[in-house]
């Protein structure tokens, strides 16, 4: 079984054309459509995105005291 993966938008009419297909003229295929949910992005996905204008010793141990392991 050969598949052809092709991710689009719905245009405003509601109908999709899908052209240049990799299948022969009269073969049987099987059509499936799925809804992708996932993928419209939420602006405020990030919202700390290019806040962080300063690091201070970035390569240092954060909170080693609170290990118990390391005591």
């Amino acid at each position: 079984m050969l598949a052809y993966r092709l991710e689009t938008v719905v245009p405003p009419n509601g109908e999709l054309q899908i052209t240049s297909l990799p299948f022969h003229p009269g073969e049987a295929i099987e059509v499936i459509i799925l809804a992708r949910h996932h993928v419209r992005v939420n602006p405020n996905q990030f919202p700390l995105q290019g806040s962080v204008l300063t690091y201070e010793d970035p390569t240092e141990p954060v909170a080693v005291d609170d290990w118990d392991a390391l005591q």
